[in-house]
């Protein structure tokens, strides 16, 4: 289908469930070794979750937890990392998050998974309390979570 660039399209909540962030880690984000803090991979992964969540829902979100991170190889000063979000599940007001840190060789292009973790986020409403999100269609008629 072709657009032409005047036109606007909206995207409306349920339909994007993957949200995709490119960054590079610089000696500030790094610690002795070379290798980026924890604390960062964190904070980047929490970032790609909140962005794929927001998408989803169409609403404002806040992290409720981070349920489990594994750090499967050190990321090293002057790579790249990709964060791959995933929204993997939803409950009545929260959206549970799936997200991949690789790192990536910017010259040669060799890539390997980092870090791995979920993270769990709330919908809220106009006045902070939780809101409902849209289910996941695979989800449709099967129990979820209450939260």
């Amino acid at each position: 289908m072709q657009r032409s660039d005047d036109e606007n399209e909206r995207i409306e909540a349920g339909r994007v469930r993957e949200a995709r962030l490119v960054e590079m880690v610089f000696p500030e984000q790094t610690n002795h070794y070379g290798t980026l803090f924890g604390g960062q991979a964190l904070a980047l992964m929490d970032k790609a979750a909140f962005v794929a969540a927001s998408r989803y829902a169409r609403r404002t979100v806040v992290t409720a937890s981070s349920e489990r991170v594994d750090f499967h190889v050190p990321i090293r000063q002057g790579q790249l990392v990709e964060l791959i979000a995933r929204v993997v599940a939803t409950g009545r007001t929260s959206i549970t998050v799936e997200v991949e840190v690789f790192a990536e060789d910017l010259l040669t292009g060799d890539r390997q998974l980092g870090t791995r973790g979920r993270f769990v986020l709330v919908a809220l409403d106009a006045h902070g309390n939780p809101t409902a999100v849209p289910r996941l269609p695979d989800e449709q008629g099967s129990p979820g979570a209450e939260s």
